[in-house]
């Protein structure tokens, strides 16, 4: 894949339920967890989706002045680390927030960055990470920005790895 490219499922410009304040969420495409009862099922299949361009993303973000900041959905985020850290290297200049979310936990993504570096990379650019999978049987509809019991709303994640 280019540098230039992510394969995303698709965008959502201003989002308010995925992380504070007004989001752009970008849905990356492909996840190897298939969580039952996930919310987006149509990101599993790794060659679904489209490639999007990463400059355009970026000219989107910058030219909508109410956004706080831009979240990484999925599908499976880290699972696209390079070009993500592109994008949050870019959002953080712009003096702007990184949120993402992962079905792997903050431990599991620490284990993986040793054989790619740019998962550590990804953490140490988010302001926030939402880790874990979903599981329907620890649904709970009322918790800040998770959609299950297990998952973690973790601030700084590249400051406990």
């Amino acid at each position: 894949m280019a540098s230039d490219l992510l394969r995303i499922s698709g965008i959502e410009p201003e989002s308010i339920v995925d992380g504070p304040g007004f989001r752009y969420v970008i849905f990356t495409q492909g996840c190897p967890h298939r969580c039952p009862g996930c919310h987006n099922p149509q990101t599993h299949p790794f060659d679904g989706g489209e490639l999007a361009d990463i400059p355009r993303i970026l000219r989107e973000i910058r030219e909508d002045p109410l956004l706080q900041g831009v979240t990484f959905s999925g599908g499976e985020p880290f699972c696209q680390p390079e070009p993500l850290c592109a994008i949050a290297r870019e959002v953080k200049a712009m003096g702007r927030d990184v949120v993402s979310y992962s079905g792997y936990t903050l431990e599991q993504l620490a284990e993986l960055g040793k054989q790619r570096p740019a998962i550590v990379e990804l953490l140490n650019l988010c302001d926030f990470l939402i880790d874990g999978p979903y599981l329907e049987e620890q649904r709970d509809l009322t918790l800040l920005y998770r959609g299950s019991a297990n998952q973690r709303l973790i601030e700084s994640p590249g400051k406990l790895i």
